[in-house]
């Protein structure tokens, strides 16, 4: 097994993990507020779809993380994957805005 010293492997560490870890907050949160509130600006079905997609993101988020300590920090991950996690995440940041700034009912 190579070294995990190595400057590349402390890199990858320092840098996916916590981005890894904000993936899962975000996701985390976002999956709170789309199961506890009715968002009045979106239609119930792109509310369930919404929060189908950010429960697949964390399935797959959780898969990788896996991976990623099984290796101890030695495996990284395709932008193809990052891409649409990010993505995610800036929609349901928008979401998230949208529904802190709706007048109350």
């Amino acid at each position: 097994m190579p070294d995990s010293d190595l400057p590349g492997t402390q890199l990858l560490k320092r840098v996916l993990e916590p981005l890894l870890d904000d993936f899962q907050f975000w996701f985390t949160r976002s999956r709170d507020l789309l199961e506890t509130n009715q968002l009045s600006f979106m239609s119930n079905q792109e509310q369930s779809d919404l929060l189908s997609r950010v429960k697949q993101a964390q399935e797959e988020l959780n898969t990788a993380k896996m991976l990623f300590n099984a290796t101890d920090g030695q495996v990284g991950i395709d932008m193809a994957t990052l891409m649409p996690w990010h993505q995610l995440v800036t929609e349901c940041w928008n979401v998230g805005m949208r529904f802190h700034q709706a007048p109350e009912a």
